[in-house]
């Protein structure tokens, strides 16, 4: 069996008995295990000055070898927080107008990918199968290929990809887009962000491989057990008690423009406008860690959502009930499985994402007897295979506080029926399912040389 390499931007740290931390490496696990593997990535350091990166860092756990590389200060800015994130991460979700080029970001970009494929190249063996992750390393392929790297190589977008005309216009977009032709197989969360990749190569002549949908899922059995032990937790208990007899919508997102959440409070102000019979008996829950701080438009949404919940709950709250409940601190995942699991509603409405697990958590947390229904926007990936969701188009408040009034009088026998579609989806596309199928395709890709 060859040896698997996972690359990507960060490298989860490797806890007791070689256990990892992290989404990607929870979503990773099963295809590591038992099996030889190197994760390559930043270390989560950088170094003074402008100077070559020094080796990297090598720790190995088992069959699990960690290959982590600190990155020069001035060069990380601009590869991560200028380029990666002020560019193209509002790009790919179709948010131009926020996006902001500069031509030393995307330098710092470029010599990033080719700091980290002088550092990799020398650890690869002619049989490896290297899988890159994520938009932050589109043009490391490229780089090995460049460093004389034979081995297969597969790309995975994790985020959307937006349509052709939207991409053509980043500036030098043919540049990245011809360093998709170094990979072997290049994956997709769904078949649109698939075809969206195939439009922009065809338009500017690149001759890539084609784009495949490898739809990503969580590992369900294992969150079902969870939410079920977290039910009887003191959290819940605490949560339960605070509620009363309350119905529960909940919403948890990253604090990120990409998730609506402003949307989602709008929606939520509407249902108690229009639908008055809910007053003081539901109550909202939206957790939404703060992530990007120091980054201007991340600061000025912080600064709206803290100004809608204040409006919302001062226009609506009662003495003994406060509509929405807002925090911006991370809650452990364990204990969010439990809050899941007594929610009537997830509420899960990006503007856009690429697959969103946030719902696929929610679906497998219920219980079978008596599920909650899930309020889902048409703009996530999980739209596509969660068909018993009630989807909504995020922008328009009314159409959310409608699909929320329905959530909340939806019967029993309905709330079921559906809940078994969508846990049947989440049941066949899991975390394992999804890596099995990637590195099965880019086996049966031929090496090259």
């Amino acid at each position: 069996m060859a040896r698997l390499v996972i690359v990507s931007n960060r490298v989860p740290a490797p806890r007791e008995r070689g256990n990892l931390a992290g989404g990607l490496a929870v979503a990773l696990r099963d295809a590591i295990r038992g099996r030889e593997t190197m994760w390559f990535g930043w270390s989560g350091g950088t170094v003074g000055g402008d100077d070559e990166p020094p080796a990297p860092g090598i720790t190995t756990v088992g069959q699990l070898t960690f290959a982590t590389l600190d990155l020069p200060e001035k060069l990380f800015r601009g590869y991560y927080e200028g380029f990666s994130n002020g560019m193209l991460w509002p790009l790919l979700h179709s948010r131009m107008g926020l996006a902001e080029f500069r031509r030393t970001d995307l330098e710092a970009y470029y010599a990033v990918n080719e700091a980290f494929a002088r550092a990799l190249a020398p650890l690869l063996r002619p049989d490896d199968l290297v899988w890159v992750h994520d938009y932050q390393l589109i043009p490391l392929g490229a780089a090995l290929r460049r460093a004389g790297v034979t081995a297969r190589i597969g790309f995975f977008l994790h985020v959307p990809f937006p349509a052709s005309a939207l991409f053509l216009a980043l500036p030098q977009a043919d540049r990245l887009l011809r360093d998709f032709a170094a990979y072997d197989l290049v994956g997709v969360q769904v078949p649109e962000d698939a075809d969206h990749l195939t439009e922009s190569l065809d338009a500017i002549g690149i001759d890539a491989p084609t784009a495949r949908a490898f739809p990503i899922g969580i590992n369900p059995k294992s969150f079902a057990t969870t939410a079920r032990k977290a039910e009887t937790g003191s959290d819940a208990d605490r949560l339960r008690q605070s509620l009363g007899d309350r119905a529960l919508i909940i919403g948890v997102d990253r604090l990120d423009y990409s998730k609506g959440i402003p949307h989602r409070f709008r929606g939520f102000a509407q249902l108690l406008k229009r639908f008055p019979e809910h007053r003081n008996h539901v109550t909202m829950i939206q957790i939404a860690p703060v992530s990007r701080g120091d980054v201007a438009q991340y600061r000025a949404l912080r600064k709206e959502l803290d100004e809608l919940a204040g409006r919302i709950n001062g226009e609506n709250a009662e003495f003994d009930w406060v509509p929405l409940r807002y925090l911006t601190r991370a809650v452990p995942r364990n204990t969010l499985a439990g809050f899941y699991r007594k929610a009537r509603i997830g509420l899960v409405t990006p503007l856009r994402d690429g697959m969103n697990l946030v719902a696929k958590e929610y679906v497998a947390a219920q219980e079978p007897a008596d599920p909650g229904a899930l309020v889902l926007s048409r703009f996530a990936g999980a739209a596509i295979e969660l068909d018993g969701a009630v989807l909504v188009n995020p922008y328009d408040p009314d159409e959310t506080a409608e699909a929320l009034h329905h959530a909340l009088r939806m019967p029993l026998e309905e709330r079921q029926e559906r809940w078994r579609r969508m846990m049947d989806a989440v049941e066949t596309n899991t975390a394992s399912a999804w890596a099995r199928n990637f590195v099965s395709a880019l086996e049966d890709r031929p090496a090259r040389g």
